[in-house]
């Protein structure tokens, strides 16, 4: 969990530390970083096929099996991370055509140019993360977030501010936080498993294009419907990063710290996703699939009750919160400070009611993962969040309708149909392993 928050936790210093630089900022932080988030969830969840397939073959103690696959699983990411950077600069036209604010898209052209560039650190990063994982090794990766961050902390500091007689770089500044961190991140990492003698073979004396065409095929048929699942669901939340510029800089603003908000709670569900996937993949290597089950709805009752205790935290902090976002003392921004902190407060509310299925969906979704089950999901995904959830947000978050927290009850409405439709799935194959090895 604190391994998946250090990704988010790097958002979050990014938005408060932009926000004291006022509204216009924010919400280009938030235009920019809408486009690097499809990528990064297209990046992810191909990653993600990693994990299982590793810890299948630690199962079975099958280390050739293994090294193949974090071999071939180095390479794609790779490939995908400098893929992805590209697509980047080539979308970044589309910001000039989306009838958003104009000072917003000025100020988020030159961040997101930074930031599409740490795409290919990020994406590497998780080839070793994912394989990390399925060895059950969770607290390297842990420790190179955590550096990253204070990494980033510091450098935010010192190049958004102009402290120590650097320049002020402003959300520029931002940006090369953002990559230099997630650099130094990938290196650590790579440096914590080449020391430890369990992984060290595994990531030392690596044949980079000596491929073989079994392990990419069966790596590929996992990681693309893994990603469009993560893309499905990212891709509808970028949608209310949009629909909210139509609505104006603060509404787009408030939906920014909403939206950072709840991207922290959901990667502690995540990181309970990923645990999942490991033990779901263990035992599925072992074909024990009683305990597989239990152990998946042990994760599934965690992920429950961390969900309630932050949906209360919402209820009851929602007025306080977005505080943390902006500068309360700037007598020129008053006006759009406050109309802020007025949106992102409701969106909060409405951020508290979804905190379970959120939650659920996506650790039954790491479950699936782990069984190797992606394409069903893939289809579940694609229509809880674009044939339920979008036209819910796209018609009742016009101004004359709901606004912001129109767009938001889509989100709900999106995530509550996925929550469903894949626990359903999760227990129908599970009661047929169980009833086919009885």
């Amino acid at each position: 969990m604190l391994g998946m928050l250090g990704h988010t936790f790097v958002s979050f210093v990014d938005n408060v530390m932009v926000g004291q630089l006022g509204s216009a900022e924010l919400a280009a932080v938030s235009l920019g970083n809408s486009f690097i988030f499809i990528a990064m969830s297209l990046g992810i969840g191909f990653s993600t096929a990693i994990t299982p397939l590793v810890a299948e073959a630690d199962s079975e103690q099958n280390f050739v099996k293994g090294k193949s696959v974090f071999k071939h699983g180095f390479f794609l990411c790779t490939v995908l991370g400098i893929l992805l950077f590209l697509l980047e600069l080539v979308a970044k036209p589309l910001m000039s055509v989306m009838d958003q604010p104009k000072e917003v898209v000025e100020l988020a052209i030159p961040y997101l140019d930074l930031v599409a560039f740490s795409l290919v650190p990020l994406i590497v990063f998780q080839a070793f993360k994912q394989f990390s994982d399925g060895m059950s090794l969770t607290k390297y990766p842990m420790y190179a977030t955590l550096l990253a961050n204070i990494l980033n902390v510091a450098i935010n500091y010192v190049l958004i501010f102009g402290k120590f007689g650097f320049p002020e770089m402003g959300i520029v500044g931002a940006a090369v936080g953002t990559l230099i961190s997630r650099f130094v991140m990938l290196f650590f990492l790579w440096w914590l498993l080449a020391k430890r003698h369990r992984s060290k073979a595994y990531v030392t004396n690596i044949n980079f294009f000596k491929l073989s065409k079994q392990p990419l095929k069966k790596l590929t048929n996992l990681g693309f419907p893994s990603a469009m699942q993560m893309f499905f669901e990212v891709a509808i939340f970028t949608a209310a990063i949009w629909l909210s510029g139509l609505l104006g800089k603060n509404a787009q603003a408030a939906n920014q710290i909403a939206l950072n908000l709840s991207s922290m709670t959901f990667m502690v569900a995540m990181g309970l996703s990923v645990a999942a996937m490991i033990r779901v993949g263990n035992q599925k290597g072992l074909k024990d699939y009683k305990n597989l089950k239990r152990i998946a709805e042990s994760i599934f009752l965690v992920g429950f009750v961390f969900a309630v205790v932050f949906a209360l935290l919402f209820v009851i902090f929602h007025k306080v919160l977005p505080d943390l976002y902006v500068d309360l003392d700037d007598p020129a921004n008053a006006m759009d400070t406050a109309e802020v902190v007025k949106i992102a407060a409701t969106l909060l509310l409405a951020s508290a009611v979804f905190q379970i299925s959120d939650s659920l969906q996506v650790i039954v979704l790491g479950a699936l993962r782990g069984l190797q089950d992606v394409k069903i999901p893939t289809v579940i995904t694609f229509i809880s969040y674009w044939v339920v959830g979008f036209p819910i947000s796209y018609f009742l978050g016009k101004e004359d309708a709901y606004g912001s927290l129109g767009i938001w009850l889509g989100l709900l409405g999106g995530l509550t149909t996925a929550a469903i439709l894949l626990f359903i799935r999760f227990n129908y194959l599970t009661k047929k392993l169980i009833e086919k090895s009885a």
